[in-house]
């Protein structure tokens, strides 16, 4: 699972007691994987309006990715920008672990890097 798909994945358990706290998902024991990219500026500078980019800050931060706080003023002509955000989102891929909601504290296991988001009946 790469990062990108990450920061679009919430909890929805319905009991889920602050959904405030549904996104984003903590990862626990997880193994990292490098997997070479073409990189696409293009994809990345149309892809930026739709990151929670306090999200990825986050979950960077936790992973020990080295990405910017903040979004420069013209991304599309910051190289070190675009090739951070490229390894981080693109490259960066979740093979084996789990997601915790921090609201609830429900596990969506990781197996060969797919996050299992179903839920059992009573959780929905």
């Amino acid at each position: 699972m790469r990062l990108i798909t990450h920061n679009m994945l919430k909890c929805h358990v319905k009991n889920c007691t602050d959904p405030d706290k549904q996104f984003p998902l903590r990862f626990k024991d997880v193994q990292l994987e490098q997997i070479d990219a073409e990189r696409n500026d293009e994809f990345l500078v149309r892809m930026l309006p739709r990151i929670d980019w306090p999200a990825l800050s986050k979950t960077t931060k936790e992973l020990d990715i080295t990405l910017p706080e903040t979004v420069p003023g013209n991304p599309e002509d910051d190289e070190e920008f675009l090739q951070a955000l490229h390894t981080a989102i693109l490259e960066t891929h979740i093979k084996q672990g789990s997601m915790l909601c921090d609201g609830c504290g429900h596990e969506y296991k990781i197996t060969n890097g797919i996050p299992n988001m179903l839920l059992a009946e009573h959780e929905i």
